[in-house]
C-alpha cells in the first residue's frame, strides 16, 4: 500500500464485556512494549468515534482519557481521530456534532490543538485509504506507555495510563458505591413513602368512614327529629280534632239546651198565656156572675 508495507493493529476497547479494563491495558501495554524493544514504533494512531453518538457519555470520555494516557502529549501529532457512522445521521446534524467535538475543551479540542487531526470515514475503501495516507509518511514516535515501560522500567500500574486506570477504577468504585447508597436511599425513601402513603390512605379511609358514620348519625338524628315533629303534628292534629269534636259536641249541647230552653220558654209562655186566658175568663165569668147575680155560666 502506497509502495510500502503497512501493518494495522486492532486493539480492544476499554468497554469490553469479557475482559476488565486492567486486563485490556496489560494486553496493549505488553504488545507495545515488546514492539518498542525491537525498535518498532508507530507512525500513527487512529481513534474511532461514532458521529451518530450525539452525546459523549462517561464511558466514551474515560476511553478517550485512557487513549491520551497511552499516547502522551508528544505523539499527538501522529494521532488521527476518525468519525464514522455518517450514514446514520443527516449531513446537517453530523456537521453540527463534528463542530461540537472539535471545539469543546472537554472533548477533542485539546488534542487537535496539539497536532492531532480529525477526519471522516464514509465506509468506503477510498475513504479508508485517505485516512491511512495521512499517517504513512509520519515520523514514527514511541508512545508514552512504551517509553515508561521500556525506558523507565515502570510496571503497567505505575504508568500514567495505569495510574489513570486506577484513578478511574477508584472513581468507578466510588461511583458504584455512591450509586448503591443512592439506590439504597431511594429504596428506603420509596419504602417510607409507601408506608406514609399507606398511612395516609388509612387515615383518609378512617376519616371517610368517620364522616360517613357522622353523616349517618346526623341523618338518623334528623330522621328522628322529623319523626318526632311528625308525631307531634299528628298528635296536635288529633288533639285539635278532639277539641273540634268537643267544641262541636258542646255547641250541639248548647244548641239542644237552647232549643229545649226555647221550647220550655214557649211552653211557659203558652202556659202563662193559657193561665192568663183562664184568669181573664174567670174574671169575665166573675164579672158576668156579679152582673147577673145568680146566673150560672158554664164553659
Amino acid at each position: 500500500m502506497f509502495g510500502r508495507r503497512v501493518t494495522l493493529i486492532d486493539t480492544p476497547g476499554f468497554d469490553d464485556t469479557t475482559k476488565s479494563d486492567t486486563e485490556i491495558l496489560k494486553m496493549i501495554a505488553s504488545y507495545l512494549a515488546d514492539a518498542y524493544r525491537v525498535n518498532k514504533k508507530l507512525s500513527g494512531v487512529i481513534y474511532m468515534h461514532r458521529i451518530s453518538d450525539f452525546k459523549m457519555g462517561g464511558i466514551s470520555k474515560r476511553n478517550f482519557g485512557m487513549f491520551r494516557s497511552l499516547c502522551g502529549e508528544k505523539t499527538l501529532q501522529n494521532v488521527v481521530i476518525v468519525t464514522n457512522m455518517w450514514g446514520e445521521v443527516s449531513e446537517e446534524r453530523g456537521v453540527a456534532r463534528e463542530n461540537e467535538l472539535a471545539n469543546d475543551n472537554a472533548l477533542f479540542k485539546p488534542v487537535l490543538e496539539k497536532g492531532a487531526q480529525m477526519v471522516r470515514h464514509h465506509n468506503t475503501y477510498q475513504s479508508g485509504q485517505e485516512i491511512l495516507r495521512r499517517l504513512v509518511d509520519n515520523h514514527p514516535l514511541p508512545l508514552q506507555i512504551q517509553h515508561e515501560i521500556v525506558d523507565e522500567h515502570k510496571q503497567v500500574q505505575q504508568t500514567v495510563a495505569g495510574a489513570e486506570l486506577e484513578s478511574k477504577a477508584i472513581e468507578e468504585a466510588k461511583r458504584q458505591q455512591e450509586e448503591e447508597v443512592r439506590k439504597h436511599r431511594e429504596a428506603m425513601e420509596a419504602v417510607i413513602r409507601a408506608q406514609e402513603e399507606q398511612r395516609a390512605r388509612e387515615v383518609e379511609q378512617a376519616r371517610r368512614e368517620q364522616e360517613a358514620a357522622e353523616a349517618r348519625a346526623r341523618e338518623e338524628h334528623e330522621r328522628q327529629l322529623a319523626q318526632q315533629a311528625e308525631d307531634r303534628r299528628q298528635e296536635e292534629e288529633r288533639m285539635q280534632q278532639i277539641q273540634r269534636a268537643l267544641e262541636a259536641e258542646a255547641a250541639a249541647r248548647r244548641a239542644e239546651e237552647e232549643r229545649i230552653q226555647r221550647i220550655r220558654e214557649e211552653e211557659n209562655r203558652r202556659a202563662w198565656e193559657a193561665e192568663e186566658e183562664r184568669e181573664r175568663h174567670r174574671r169575665e165569668v166573675e164579672r158576668l156572675r156579679n152582673e147577673r147575680n145568680d146566673d150560672c155560666v158554664i164553659f
